[in-house]
């Protein structure tokens, strides 16, 4: 193992000072002295609070305290929803010390004075520390300056804000449910009842829940509403699956002989109930039966209830039942002294048998969560006293030789039985999902009440068995149905408040609530005053049940890194959000008690926020899994025992105690997660070059199409030219051959010579075409063209003009004004006027088409 890094000058001066008095056998624990400063500023400007949640509000802070875990100074405050440790060096929030309200379990006022030779120590006022200690495996230790009231004022804020007078007074129901909205849990809960009972086609609304029309079934199990108004459990969802042969009437009369009425009922079955892969086996949950020892009492009806769990198996053979009780032996005999008990095979004589899985209690889960918090406090790099574990133990090392320390670190981690029980949680569900996978068999999970192990259980086998829970969507579902639904009361488990008031009973545990717990800190002579204030938080009903079974699923996510479309990173947040309440889909005991306090409307939901975390980077957000592959995996996982071993889970258990070591588990998948994202990055410029490229191309093919009709248009455009220049020759022939003679003049005149062998004498036609333009200027055009004659040789009156009129038409058309005319378009001018010559339309003439049959060859 790597040797420690060097502390700062002050914790040297500080581990001096305690080898000081070691030789003088005053003490073993290392004397915290505090050097004198001045905080940067008197108080923490409300303008920069911008790190603020949405109706965070700041009720006190304290300057000038020390947090004793990393040696750093800074303003400690208490909001309604958090503890904030401010660094006052870089002004930033300080992670290790700030930690929400409701994930603090217990805090406690510590006084030491440390012991000296010197004639002054009794003047030396002791140390005013303040002990913290979270549901989230840390413990944190604020020093706090002598002759000051800022550790009352803080101790003080945090009794009030821990301690709500009620459950209103939480920061989830004061900040409401801002931009996270929350959607009825109920409506969720019957859509994955019909996914189960292959009805995925239709979906819940609240009309349906409203007039009851959710009762669905298929050929085996139905959606029963006679929970509907919780009159049958109160702990108990609205709606239950029960065998299609079951009436409603038998499953009330089943809950009296339950303990807390919690009757058997599915929790899960084979989703595709109507496809050959179903096997029709089912796992339901239950709370024990009330046998009672020496009565030995029976149900009739629920021996009948639990017999419908037993459909026929393809080839009409009587299908496998087992009850796993999963409690000890031990255990289940006691509480039958109290009337509980288990059942007897013989009494339910389709179970094959009745099988104990020997996991403990709450309060054996509770003291095993304690002494693991204090193992890692007492062993990881750096704890709340400030001394790394390098230097515990006389100062020895691990490189110094002494190995003693190191027996001990193994042996605590053995003696708080945490893995063990982790081990006994995972073993079990294994060994149900498999009797439901390999044996097709069914199998009925209860402990006591049924809320507690039954649910871990229940909701592990659900995980392994079905390929759907390992998803977002598929998780999510599967908390809201086996522990939110069937009633697991977190407001007891996490000592939080009730629906009906601030909670249970409180109680003072100062065997574990007490700072000098571990035994490496209860020498003798380490505090000459001590006067701890010790207030638990929590009931005796605490215990960290939900925490375990998500460990349980880091376990399987270590196991089948594949299987899984979460990471581990998501179970680490999702967490923390359930531990600081600071939303409502975790609060209260009970469904009905939720929407009695109409939480899903008053509260922001977690499910919303989480989601909104994983939108705002898509793929790659550390929430995604980078080795999902749902094809791999697409049906039950089923592990062996030897592969059940768990390990400390380090991105939540050591993320406080060991940060280097907690982060250096996550690197591989972190630069994993950045190949992934460099070549998500590759992978869009790609295919935005493939893009560009096609655009490129469909472009050129345009170009190309537009250059083709170009050409097109060029040649048609040729051979017009060359057709008009033809007819142009063919018209300048045949006006030639009537005897005239023309040219185009630079201006655009057009000149035609009639010679005086036609006329008499030589005649000059000029034609000018105008055009007017929208401001009126006058310009000359080809079209609208009058050609005019003019003759100054006829002086005859009206007949001499009619007789030149006509020699000139009989000149210059060949054609007798008494034939058709080979120019339809054309006409003679009107005779008795001063002009006399031939009116042109030329538009007409343009668009005349000559035969070249008309005229002569050359």
């Amino acid at each position: 193992m790597a040797a420690p890094k060097p502390r700062s000058s002050r914790s040297r001066s500080l581990r001096d000072a305690s080898e000081s008095s070691k030789m003088e056998c005053t003490g073993t624990w290392d004397a915290l002295q505090w050097t004198k400063f001045e905080p940067r500023s008197r108080y923490v400007s409300r303008a920069n609070l911008d790190f603020l949640l949405y109706d965070e509000q700041v009720m006190t802070e304290g300057h000038g305290v020390v947090l004793v875990n990393s040696d750093d100074a800074g303003t400690l405050m208490v909001t309604n929803f958090r503890l904030i440790f401010l660094s006052d060096r870089t002004r930033n929030i300080i992670a290790l010390g700030t930690i929400p309200l409701a994930t603090i379990e217990k805090f406690n006022k510590i006084a030491v004075k440390v012991q000296s030779n010197n004639r002054q120590s009794e003047k030396t006022p002791p140390q005013r520390l303040l002990q913290v200690i979270g549901k989230d495996m840390r413990i944190m230790v604020f020093g706090f300056r002598s002759r000051t009231k800022q550790r009352r004022v803080i101790f003080d804020a945090l009794l009030r804000s821990t301690k709500p007078a009620s459950l209103w007074d939480l920061y989830a129901f004061v900040s409401g449910p801002s931009r996270v909205n929350n959607s009825n849990p109920k409506v969720r809960l019957l859509d994955e009842y019909f996914r189960l009972l292959g009805k995925g086609f239709h979906h819940a609304s609240i009309g349906m829940i409203e007039n009851g029309s959710f009762a669905l079934s298929n050929d085996l199990w139905r959606i029963s509403c006679v929970n509907s108004n919780y009159k049958v459990c109160q702990s108990y969802p609205f709606a239950l699956i029960v065998p299609k042969s079951i009436s409603d009437d038998e499953v009330l009369q089943a809950s009296s002989f339950r303990g807390r009425c919690r009757v058997p009922v599915v929790s899960w079955c084979h989703p595709g109930i109507y496809l050959s892969l179903c096997t029709g086996a089912v796992l339901a949950r239950s709370s024990q039966p009330l046998v009672g020892l020496m009565m030995n009492m029976r149900s009739n009806t629920d021996e009948k209830l639990v017999a419908g769990f037993c459909s026929k198996l393809s080839d009409g053979s009587r299908r496998k039942l087992y009850i796993a009780d999963a409690r000890p032996r031990k255990n289940a005999l006691a509480n039958g002294a109290m009337g509980g008990g288990s059942e007897s095979s013989s009494n339910y004589f389709q179970s094959e048998q009745i099988v104990f899985f020997g996991i403990d209690n709450i309060h054996a889960m509770r003291d095993s969560f304690a002494r693991l918090r204090e193992y890692l406090d007492t062993h990881g790099k750096a704890s709340s006293d400030g001394m790394s574990s390098f230097l515990r133990h006389g100062g020895s090392t691990w490189g110094g030789g002494n190995l003693s320390s190191m027996s001990t670190s193994v042996s605590a981690l053995g003696d708080s039985g945490w893995l063990l029980h982790v081990h006994s949680v995972l073993a079990g569900a294994a060994w149900i999902a498999a009797r439901l996978d390999m044996e097709k068999a069914s199998v009925l999970v209860h402990c006591s009440d049924g809320w507690d192990r039954t649910s871990q259980l229940v909701s592990l086998a659900n995980l392994l068995l079905d390929p759907y829970y390992r998803t977002f969507k598929g998780f999510q579902a599967l908390v809201e149905k086996d522990w939110l639904a069937f009633g697991h009361p977190f407001s007891d488990r996490m000592g939080t408040p009730s629906a009906s008031g601030t909670g249970t009973e409180l109680a003072r545990q100062s065997s574990i609530g007490s700072y000098p717990s571990s035994p490496a800190r209860q020498s003798p002579g380490t505090f000459a005053s001590q006067s701890p204030t010790s207030h638990a938080q929590t009931s005796n009903n605490y215990s960290p049940i939900f925490l375990q079974w998500v460990d349980c699923i880091s376990q399987l996510l270590r196991m089948y890194p594949f299987a899984f479309e979460f990471s581990s990173a998501f179970l680490v947040d999702f967490l923390d959000c359930v531990l600081s309440c600071r939303f409502g889909n975790f609060l209260c005991n009970s469904e009905k008690e939720r929407q009695q306090c109409n939480v899903f409307e008053a509260c922001g939901c977690l499910w919303e926020y989480m989601a909104d975390l994983r939108a705002s980077e898509g793929a790659a957000h550390v929430h995604y899994n980078l080795y999902y592959d749902p094809l791999k995996y697409n049906g039950p996982i089923l592990p062996p025992a030897a592969a059940l071993a768990p390990t400390l889970w380090p991105q939540f258990i050591l993320r406080w105690a060991c940060p280097e070591e907690a982060q250096a588990a996550g690197e591989t998948e972190a630069k994993c997660r950045q190949m992934a994202l460099k070549y998500s990055e590759m992978q869009k410029a790609k295919e935005l070059a493939e893009r560009k490229a096609k655009e490129v191309e469909t472009a050129m093919e345009s170009l190309s199409a537009e250059l083709r009709n170009e050409k097109q248009l060029s040649s048609s455009a040729l051979k017009t030219t060359k057709r008009t220049s033809k007819e142009n020759v063919a018209i300048k022939r045949a006006i030639q051959s009537l005897g005239c003679k023309f040219h185009f003049s630079d201006n655009g005149d057009c000149v035609f010579d009639i010679g005086s062998n036609l006329m008499g004498a030589d005649q000059t036609i000029m034609c000018r075409s105008t055009k007017k333009d929208l401001d009126g200027t006058l310009h000359d055009d080809k079209k609208d063209v009058s050609v005019s004659a003019t003759d100054t040789s006829y002086d005859d009156g009206d007949d001499g003009a009619n007789n030149a009129f006509v020699r000139v038409c009989e000149a210059l058309c060949p054609f007798t004004r008494n034939e058709c005319c080979r120019w339809p378009n054309a006409g003679c001018a009107q005779l008795n006027s001063q002009f006399v010559g031939v009116r042109a339309n030329f538009d007409a003439f343009d668009q005349l088409s000559i035969d070249d049959s008309y005229f002569k060859s050359e």
